[in-house]
């Protein structure tokens, strides 16, 4: 299976872009840790559905179930919960921008652990991807945008602390999982242990009446909808996938290719409010594309 995790990890991406769109609204109405909790047991249901239907949970060892819960305690429950913490002080766009870091934190730590050597045309196709991810994100709003993605609420510093805390969070929570993945585990059953372990952080911290952990408003079917699509495609496929592509390339290349979901937010976002994004945003997806392509073609 030559390479082939180039594709898996594009393709997460390009689910975590469509999840995206549904989380904005739906983190706003809930609040960061009332989303992420409803999002977690809406992924557990589902992948150790589909693990009890597959089998998969059978591959499953106490070293690897301890790393996977440690993973998703650190990946998970403080990484994405600090992301959409960031995203309600900062917004989508400008949280993106801290959170697409998580490549350039992977790269080094995988460096430092893995002894992964970026080099050549491939360092110069790494820069241009993430630097075309930043500028696509940080250049893509108009100035009189007001839509739900673009509101923040004025709390600049703590947001940013947020933003690359869940960078780094995803980074380290990658790392872990590496060794583990490269043997027999089911990726699905190994995502379900991440997720539930995530979950039950959550549910303790609602029931020690942490004011943070309760939700802002109650939760609707309409929103229930959203969380629960969003769940399947962001954690269940995505992060799935994630995994599988662990299994097979190397952790700072998976963690570069999967961040280009920003970029490819773009024409998602165009079809959907029917409007164009801004020109800079459009120089940093023709960046993150030719940088993409250099990483692709690399062998």
């Amino acid at each position: 299976m030559p390479f082939s995790y180039d594709y898996l990890a594009l393709a997460a991406a390009a689910c975590w872009a469509v999840a995206s769109l549904l989380s904005a609204n739906a983190a706003r109405h809930l609040g960061a840790f009332a989303f992420s909790r409803w999002r977690m047991f809406c992924v557990s249901l589902m992948l150790w559905l589909a693990a009890l239907v597959t089998g998969g949970w059978a591959t499953l060892t106490p070293d690897s179930i301890t790393i996977m819960a440690i993973s998703g305690l650190i990946g998970i429950f403080i990484g994405d919960t600090a992301l959409f913490a960031a995203m309600n002080r900062l917004g989508p766009r400008r949280a993106g921008v801290l959170f697409a870091t998580h490549a350039l934190f992977s790269a080094l730590l995988a460096y430092l652990i893995f002894d992964e050597i970026i080099a050549g045309w491939t360092l110069f196709g790494c820069f241009l991807l993430v630097g075309g991810v930043m500028t696509a994100i940080f250049m893509g709003k108009r100035s009189n945008e007001t839509h739900a993605w673009e509101q923040d609420s004025g709390s600049t510093w703590p947001g940013i602390g947020l933003g690359l805390l869940s960078a780094l969070c995803q980074s380290v929570a990658t790392l872990m999982v590496k060794p583990t993945m490269e043997g027999s585990v089911d990726p699905v059953s190994a995502s379900a242990v991440r997720m539930t372990v995530a979950f039950l952080a959550h549910l303790i911290l609602l029931w020690c009446g942490l004011s943070l952990a309760k939700p802002l408003r109650r939760i609707n079917w309409p929103v229930f909808c959203m969380v629960a699509l969003n769940a399947f495609l962001a954690m269940g496929v995505g992060m799935t996938l994630i995994l599988l592509a662990l299994r097979y390339g190397e952790v700072g290349m998976v963690a570069m290719l999967s961040s280009v979901s920003p970029v490819l937010v773009l024409p998602l976002l165009w079809l959907v409010m029917k409007r164009r994004p801004a020109n800079g945003a459009w120089l940093g997806a023709l960046a993150t594309v030719i940088g993409t392509a250099m990483i692709v073609s690399r062998h």
